[in-house]
């Protein structure tokens, strides 16, 4: 393998993927097809050798272009895809469009060329587990966690618009011997990601002195991965993982947003209390749990930055230092929550 293409390789989890690819493998070529939307930013790859990086500004349902950029690579790697769940809630289309459309093309130039495919997907196409202080005991009992068997029970438009990805890549698979791997992750955090985002948008809303908002009780778990982990964790699918097959990405960090948000609030030395609730998410998923021992029995991947608080100490000094990388869309996306009572 020596030349591959990241789709949404200017996005959050995309482009942190591209730096991991380029710092720890001298030997890949990438190019990085990006619409830059409002998610991609072509600072995120500033820095990168461009000898070795090339951006494509284009839109994964043009099927003309992944055409022609897919018949001259070894892989591809698809982690393109509208992906905020309050947006799917105003305008469902854009989902359809780029995560059912755009998937499509992708598999069809694959399928044409016989290019190894790897597909990033989400644990929110499995929708949601109870809350742990709603199960017998409080425990890990048999079921209490996602896996690659767990069926598919999707919230919004966007986590059906994914479902419905991963389902056109098994069929691809099964159908076509397109070879081709899944991964489904939990929540990413890090630096890169957008403002409109749980973690980055308390963070700025701190620094740009404004109170920091939760959904309603805060009650809801998120699975947290530090954006590194998930990033040698698709290389090391995409090397290593046996085709067909679905591997789940997780590194046991399940945190409730009432706790990641007063632990933000700590690390940046304000008092714990000083945020506000607002309206909760319509469908909001409860709680999230990834089993990814799959993924570490067959392909011996650990994650390493398992210290939350080390990791979010981490993400706060990024947001603080970087703060042009974000400044210019602080206002608008304040504005869009408001007009939510969020």
């Amino acid at each position: 393998m020596k030349n591959i293409i990241v789709t949404g390789g200017a996005g959050f989890i995309g482009s942190n993927f591209v730096h991991y690819v380029v710092n720890n493998h001298p030997h890949i070529q990438v190019t990085v097809l990006d619409k830059l939307t409002y998610a991609g930013n072509e600072q995120n790859l500033a820095g990168l050798p461009k000898e070795r990086v090339k951006l494509v500004v284009g839109d994964i349902a043009n099927a003309e272009l992944v055409d022609q950029l897919v018949q001259d690579v070894d892989a591809v790697v698809h982690y393109a895809a509208e992906s905020h769940n309050d947006n799917s809630l105003n305008d469902p289309f854009p989902f359809l469009q780029t995560n059912i459309v755009g998937t499509y093309n992708l598999l069809e130039s694959c399928r044409k060329y016989d290019v190894r495919y790897h597909h990033v997907s989400t644990d929110e196409v499995y929708g949601d587990l109870a809350l742990r202080e709603d199960l017998p005991g409080k425990g890990e009992g048999p079921g209490e966690k996602f896996t690659a068997e767990t069926p598919y029970n999707p919230s919004s438009p966007y986590s059906a618009t994914k479902a419905g990805s991963d389902l056109l890549v098994k069929a691809w698979t099964r159908s076509f011997n397109l070879k081709a791997t899944i991964s489904n992750c939990s929540n990413n955090y890090g630096p890169y990601q957008h403002i409109e985002k749980f973690i980055p948008r308390q963070i700025t809303n701190i620094l740009s002195g404004i109170r920091p908002k939760l959904y309603g009780e805060g009650k809801n778990v998120r699975d947290w991965i530090h954006t590194d982990d998930h990033s040698s964790a698709v290389w090391a699918i995409l090397t290593k993982g046996r085709i067909g097959e679905t591997y789940l990405i997780g590194a046991d960090g399940e945190e409730n947003n009432k706790d990641v948000l007063e632990l933000i609030l700590e690390l940046m030395d304000q008092p714990k209390e000083a945020y506000d609730h607002v309206n909760d998410r319509a469908g909001h998923d409860l709680r999230y749990a990834i089993d990814s021992s799959k993924l570490r029995q067959e392909l011996g991947w650990t994650p390493q930055f398992t210290n939350f608080r080390e990791g979010l100490k981490e993400t706060i000094s990024w947001y603080t230092d970087n703060e042009n990388w974000w400044m210019a869309d602080k206002k608008a996306v304040e504005t869009n929550y408001a007009k939510k009572g969020q």
